[in-house]
C-alpha cells in the first residue's frame, strides 16, 4: 500500500522523505491556510521534494471555475493531482480532466455509491474519509471494503486512497480492507514505526550486548 503524508509542512516532509517510505503528499485548503504561504509556492516546493503524486485542491464550486483552477494547478508540476470535491459539479469537472489527461483525487467520499460515480467519471483516486465516518457512528473500514468490491467487480482503475486516518491501526485495517493508498498526518506516520514491545526488546538486546564487551567494528 502506498503511504502519503497529509501535510504542507515542508520541513517535516523533508525529514520523513529520508525514510524512503513516503510515496506522495495530499493537501487541502485547511492545510494551505495553516501554512500561511501562497498555494502555488507550497505545491511547487512539495512537488520538488517527492516524486509521487501531490494532491492540490480546487476552491471553486462551479464546473468552469474548477476546470480553470485545476488546469492552473496541474501546470505547476507533472506530479500534481487535482483534488475536487465529490459533488455533481466536481464529477463533471473530473470527467473533463480525465479527457484532458489530468489526474484527479475526488475527496470527501462517504458512501460506496459516491465512489461508484467517481470511478465512472474517471477519477484517478477516491478519498473515503474513514475517521469522520467513525466519528458519526458508522464503520469507515466497511466503506473501504465496499468500494474495493465494487471496483474489483467492474475493473475500475480508480485507486482507493483512505483518508481521515487517525491511528496506525487505521492504516493496517485499511491495508487489510484492500485500500491502494492511505494519506496520514506526520505524527501518525511516525507512530507506525513504534511498538512498546519493540522498545522493550531492543533495550534488553542492547543491555546483553554491552555485557559482552564486544564491538562489531
Amino acid at each position: 500500500m502506498q503511504l502519503f503524508l497529509d501535510t504542507t509542512d515542508t520541513a517535516v516532509l523533508k525529514d520523513l522523505a529520508t525514510t524512503g517510505l513516503v510515496d506522495g503528499v495530499t493537501t487541502n485548503p485547511t492545510l494551505i491556510a495553516k501554512s500561511g504561504r501562497p498555494m502555488a509556492e507550497v505545491i511547487a516546493e512539495i512537488c520538488g521534494l517527492v516524486e509521487g503524486p501531490v494532491s492540490a485542491e480546487v476552491a471553486a464550486m462551479d464546473v468552469e471555475g474548477m476546470l480553470a483552477e485545476g488546469r492552473k494547478l496541474a501546470a505547476i508540476a507533472t506530479n500534481v493531482v487535482v483534488k475536487v470535491p465529490l459533488t455533481r459539479n466536481g464529477l463533471i469537472a473530473t470527467s473533463e480532466f480525465a479527457v484532458e489527461g489530468i489526474q484527479t483525487n475526488v475527496t470527501l467520499c462517504f458512501s460506496a455509491a459516491q465512489a461508484l460515480l467517481a470511478a465512472k467519471a474517471g477519477a484517478s483516486y477516491i478519498s473515503p474519509f474513514i475517521g469522520r465516518l467513525d466519528d458519526h457512528g458508522a464503520d469507515g473500514m466497511e466503506l473501504i471494503r465496499e468500494i474495493r468490491a465494487i471496483y474489483d467487480n467492474y475493473g475500475y482503475d480508480t485507486e482507493i486512497l483512505a483518508a481521515s486516518i487517525r491511528t496506525p491501526a487505521h492504516v493496517a485495517e485499511a491495508a487489510i480492507a484492500g485500500s491502494d493508498c492511505a494519506t496520514i498526518p506526520p505524527a501518525t506516520f511516525e507512530a507506525l514505526f513504534k511498538h512498546p514491545l519493540t522498545d522493550k526488546g531492543l533495550e534488553q538486546f542492547m543491555a546483553d550486548w554491552a555485557k559482552t564487551g564486544q564491538s562489531i567494528l
